[in-house]
């Protein structure tokens, strides 16, 4: 598989998804999922215009960072976490990833605060939501989310900390249009929690993290400002 051209095609995918919900494709971020691929092999994508990859362990991510800066000392490179984070590894995690997307407790993401705080970094991350109310899945709930806000505005009213939006991880299923519900839930839950955000004086931005390499098509139409795709760019891995 051209990890090149894969690029190529998702973005018209990306493209044609956008535009049967009346988008544009400038309004959807392709993350590129990295894990267990070279960094030597990211140079390409990068020389190819990827600017933004996806880890799911901190060790990861700290490696190709630093190994992908050696190989492309002048490249822009943005650098998400997006599996599930332990507190042990907070300090490390906050050093070296641009946005922490799996924010999945309250305890978390008031361990985030403090880090960011004195790393003197403004850090982003966004919330995980579990809006299947899958138990295999991290997240909050819905119900959840919304009970969370006032302790949400506690932990990052002094500042560090910046929210972008919600991540989630969708259900395995047969068909890519199985997965529109999950993605339908959460746009519905942030246009439900971002306003009431907003009056408890803090912000949730308008990130939506859905839609993977098998259902991504499906998460654009539905209103998704970022993919992420790994197998549908590098083939199948273990």
């Amino acid at each position: 598989m051209n990890p090149t051209a894969q690029i190529q095609s998702a973005k018209a995918r990306i493209t044609a998804a956008a535009a049967r919900s009346g988008r544009s494709a400038d309004a959807v971020e392709l993350l590129v999922v990295s894990k267990t691929v070279a960094a030597e092999r990211l140079v390409e994508l990068l020389d190819a215009g990827v600017t933004s990859f996806g880890e799911n362990r901190v060790q990861e991510l700290e490696e190709k960072r630093a190994a992908l800066q050696g190989l492309r000392p002048t490249a822009s490179v943005r650098w998400e976490l997006i599996g599930p984070l332990q507190s042990n590894k907070v300090r490390r995690a906050v050093a070296v990833a641009d946005r922490i997307s799996s924010v999945d407790r309250i305890e978390l993401l008031e361990a985030l605060v403090r880090a960011a705080r004195e790393a003197a970094k403004e850090l982003h991350v966004a919330i995980q939501v579990n809006v299947d109310d899958d138990p295999a899945k991290a997240g909050f709930s819905a119900a959840a989310l919304r009970a969370a806000l006032p302790a949400i505005g506690a932990a990052v009213g002094g500042g560090g900390v910046i929210i972008d939006g919600l991540f989630t991880v969708g259900r395995i299923v047969a068909t890519p249009e199985e997965a529109r519900a999950t993605f339908t839930a959460l746009r519905s839950v942030s246009a439900d929690v971002r306003p009431a955000a907003a009056s408890a004086g803090f912000t949730i931005g308008p990130l939506l993290s859905m839609g993977m390499s098998g259902d991504y098509e499906v998460a654009v139409e539905e209103g998704s400002t970022q993919v992420r795709l790994g197998s549908a760019i590098f083939g199948a891995r273990a």
